[in-house]
């Protein structure tokens, strides 16, 4: 027999509201552009492009070298406000939101 999620079996925990973050430099919706770009729209309504390109290219790359692959990178999703990607790949979405801000041109540049 298959156990039933933990939600079911503890009133309280079925009682308790959705938590839902407030912060404005969570992640809404990400979409997935040509050329290691991704349009950003934050849930204060802040909208802009993050540049990937030169991060990925670079010898500093890191764990962002996987996503070279177009087909790897067009996998991006949000996962609790932030950018995301499978194998625990994010990106700290109040930098972006900051640099996309401060951009006359809403383009964050991850070199």
């Amino acid at each position: 027999m298959r156990q039933q999620p933990y939600r079911n079996h503890d009133p309280v925990f079925a009682a308790t509201p959705q938590i839902c973050s407030r912060a404005p430099w969570r992640v809404d919706d990400v979409e997935t552009l040509p050329g290691h770009r991704l349009r950003v729209r934050f849930i204060d309504g802040t909208e802009g492009v993050v540049e990937m390109a030169g991060l990925i290219g670079s010898p500093r790359a890191g764990l962002f070298a996987a996503l070279a692959d177009a087909d790897v990178f067009d996998q991006a999703f949000v996962h609790y406000g932030a950018v995301a990607w499978p194998d625990d790949l994010d990106l700290a979405p109040h930098a972006i939101h900051r640099a996309i801000k401060a951009s006359e041109e809403g383009v964050c540049v991850l070199n």
